[in-house]
């Protein structure tokens, strides 16, 4: 008695497909966005301060830049990993994703560090004041810091997603469709007798082209 294999819903692989291509949007657009917001965050004012300099309240500034060089390099990573993703299969795309989440979450947590760090600002006011000791007053932050962080967690978004559906997104090879089986190739064309270049080979081959028999 022979067994009836069902045959595969095509709804459901239709939503399979689009499931892929929104998560694959949805995280090229988390990935690029928040590496933007990373970098572009370092290069603000991260806190302020105050050194007493002879006998004056000196204001002080410290960029994110200054603060930690964490989440510009990460950020950096993040982008490298999101264009990865796609150059690689299987296994290498599962490595590449849960760096790509990483480096998301890296971010996210040397910025919330360095929103408290004065040790920027106490550097500054050593050098201003002359005094290795001195240390910055009235040390206050502002929202970079977050912003940074907001950056490096849409990132790990990024991350999550191609580690859930990243099998499901096409890789960079042409030689491939989006499914992973090779191409068909195109059947040869037939050669055209009546053609200059197809006469002259037949002449080589010491053929008469015009079908009468040997030349």
């Amino acid at each position: 008695m022979g067994y009836v294999t069902a045959a595969p819903d095509p709804r459901s692989e239709t939503d399979s497909a689009r499931s892929g291509r929104r998560s694959l949007a949805l995280a090229l657009l988390c990935g690029a966005l928040g590496a933007a917001v990373a970098l572009l965050s370092t290069r603000q004012r991260w806190s302020e301060g105050t050194a007493t300099v002879a006998g004056g309240a000196f204001p002080l500034t410290a960029r994110g830049s200054d603060v930690t060089g964490v989440p510009a390099a990460l950020a950096i990573v993040g982008l490298a990993a999101l264009v990865a993703v796609f150059a690689v299969r299987r296994t290498g795309r599962l490595a590449v994703s849960a760096l790509l989440a990483l480096s998301g979450a890296g971010i996210t947590a040397t910025a919330l560090i360095g929103a408290s760090d004065g040790s920027a600002l106490d550097e500054q006011a050593a050098k201003a004041s002359g005094d290795t000791s001195a240390t910055v007053a009235s040390f206050t932050h502002t929202a970079w810091p977050y912003a940074a962080a907001a950056g490096g967690a849409l990132i790990l978004v990024a991350g999550l997603l191609a580690l859930r559906y990243g099998r499901r997104w096409p890789a960079m090879s042409g030689r491939y469709e989006r499914d992973g089986t090779p191409r068909p190739r195109r059947a040869a064309r037939p050669a055209d007798p009546d053609r200059p270049e197809e006469m002259w080979k037949a002449l080589d081959r010491g053929e008469d082209p015009t079908g009468a028999g040997p030349a």
